[in-house]
This record gives C-alpha cells, sequence and structure tokens, in this order.
C-alpha cells in the first residue's frame, strides 16, 4: 500500500526522494511495503555493489538484510526526519509512517539508523 498522493522525483542535491502532493497529518502511514529477506551470504555479496546503499539490516539478531519493495529504499535519510520507518518481521513487511505534518510538496524523509530522531553519523556522513 503506497498512498496515491506519494511520488519520487528527482532532488537538487540527493539523487531520487519520495514526496507528497497533498499535506499529510502526523502519525500517518504513507506506505506498507514487501521486503525480500536475504541470508549473511547474500548481504556479504550486496555490500559489494551498488545495492548496499538500498537494503535494510533485517530481523532481530541483524544477521540477514532485505530489500523493500514499493518506494521504501528511496527515501533518503535525515537526522532530522519527517517520518520513521518500522519493520515487522513476521510478516515481512516495512511501514513508514510521518512523525510531523508534512506539507504538499516537501520530501519524505527517515533517519537510516532506525529511530527517527537518531543522531547516530551513518556510514556515508564523513562530515
Amino acid at each position: 500500500m503506497i498512498l496515491p498522493f506519494l511520488f519520487f522525483a528527482h532532488t537538487s542535491d540527493r539523487g531520487r526522494g519520495i514526496f507528497t502532493s497533498e499535506d499529510i497529518d502526523e502519525g500517518t502511514i504513507v506506505e506498507i511495503s514487501p521486503v525480500i529477506i536475504m541470508d549473511i551470504d547474500n548481504r556479504m555479496l550486496l555490500d559489494k555493489t551498488l545495492l548496499h546503499d538500498y537494503i535494510f539490516e533485517w530481523g532481530h539478531d541483524k544477521k540477514q538484510c532485505c530489500m523493500a519493495l514499493g518506494y521504501v529504499s528511496l527515501y533518503n535519510h535525515s537526522y532530522h526526519s519527517n517520518c520513521e520507518y518500522m519493520m515487522d518481521f513476521d510478516e515481512g513487511l516495512i511501514s513508514i509512517k510521518t512523525v510531523h505534518y508534512i506539507k504538499k510538496g516537501e520530501e519524505l524523509l527517515i533517519n537510516y539508523n532506525g529511530d527517527w530522531n537518531n543522531k547516530t553519523k551513518v556510514w556515508f556522513d564523513t562530515k
């Protein structure tokens, strides 16, 4: 499920991103998407490819990884994100939910650390 007013477009500095053509209230689930789950051996192979930047650690022990379908892998990172993602390990789903009111035209952003307000530097942040 992806709300019909979400769309992907090019950003000025991050490649593609997810945007909204309507205002979205705080606490709205905007997407629920299935994932393809892979074991540690596949993760090691994926880490050597461009797909490394689009996969998520998966499972309670984080020994697996997954590729999310839908738009999930296109949400860009921010330490001041306006959305959060939730993983349902039993059902094999990732959901995206707003944590703030989002205005029409804004980009929807998640924090790659897992918690929407986590300030721990991510792997590509070298500043």
